[in-house]
């Protein structure tokens, strides 16, 4: 038994002439509100509050940023404005203390090797770490 199977799921279907039903519902609102406005203030103000509803019409509908629809950019920017933002460190300044004389005799009794900070690539991060463990166990190099 032979099952047909469904290609182009991704793609919507064109209801509306050359229109997807979203670029149509899109498009069609923004010739609404650009006529409710035209109908309800005088022409020259119309004419500022018309020419974005139809720019952010047209965009609504066909322009794709990234490969996502302006809708999905839109709802990002919404949330990320109005949303709670969340910082997980902030960065603190200890306050200095004085060392007293039983820190010098720990750092005396009990000596910890110099470790540079490590920078670059991890792959000389790592050749660094192990050659002073091999110096440490006194093999030489």
């Amino acid at each position: 038994m032979r099952y047909e199977v469904p290609q182009f799921i991704e793609i919507e279907d064109k209801i509306v002439g050359p229109l997807t039903w979203k670029q149509f519902l899109f498009t069609a609102g923004g010739i609404g509100g650009s006529l409710l406005l035209w109908l309800s203030l005088p022409k020259i103000i119309a004419i500022f509050f018309i020419v974005p509803v139809v720019v952010l019409s047209l965009a609504l509908a066909f322009y794709k940023y990234n490969q996502r629809p302006f809708v999905l950019l839109l709802e990002s920017w919404f949330y990320y404005t109005f949303g709670n933002k969340l910082y997980i460190w902030k960065k603190r300044e200890k306050p200095f203390k004085e060392p007293s004389i039983q820190d010098e005799v720990e750092a005396l009794v009990n000596p910890q090797p110099y470790v540079p900070k490590m920078s670059d690539s991890k792959l000389k991060d790592l050749s660094w770490a192990l050659d002073i463990d091999r110096r440490n166990k006194g093999e030489v190099l």
